[in-house]
């Protein structure tokens, strides 16, 4: 089945090992075959991989450009182990991803891992909320 893409102006797409740009005007491309295919938005680069799940998003994302996915295997299980040790509340997250590289539904798995990240940017955010918090101490009680 072919995949419809509407372009904006001056946006980049990654069709395999190719970017291609969009010149000044909406356009649209019907692309059939098998290549890997990334729109910009959903690009990660290394620059912007600055969280654990960030980083597990680009070695996802490095596995489905790949010729050969494997390759980026090992950096990806070591990632996911730091980060279920630090957070283990992320494993559903990591199980699900697993999945689906496991079943070979790489794209699927780049959707599974924007989950991770949307999950670790509210346990940030908790966690920066719970840090200004003022402490609850005796003298803040008080009977009721």
């Amino acid at each position: 089945m072919a995949l419809k893409v509407e372009l904006k102006p001056n946006e980049r797409i990654l069709i395999g090992e190719s970017v291609i740009t969009n010149c000044h005007q909406r356009s649209w491309l019907v692309i059939e075959g098998t290549s890997p295919i990334l729109r910009e938005k959903d690009i990660l680069t290394a620059a912007r991989a600055d969280t654990p799940a960030k980083r597990i998003y680009l070695a996802v994302q490095l596995m489905y450009t790949s010729r050969d996915p494997r390759a980026h295997h090992e950096v990806y299980f070591a990632l996911v182990r730091q980060i279920v040790q630090a957070a283990p509340s992320t494993w559903g997250y990591v199980e699900d991803i697993n999945n689906q590289i496991l079943t070979g539904n790489l794209y699927k798995a780049l959707k599974e891992a924007k989950k991770l990240i949307a999950y670790e940017a509210r346990l940030l955010e908790n966690a920066e909320r719970g840090a200004s918090l003022p402490k609850r101490g005796k003298a803040n009680l008080k009977p009721t």
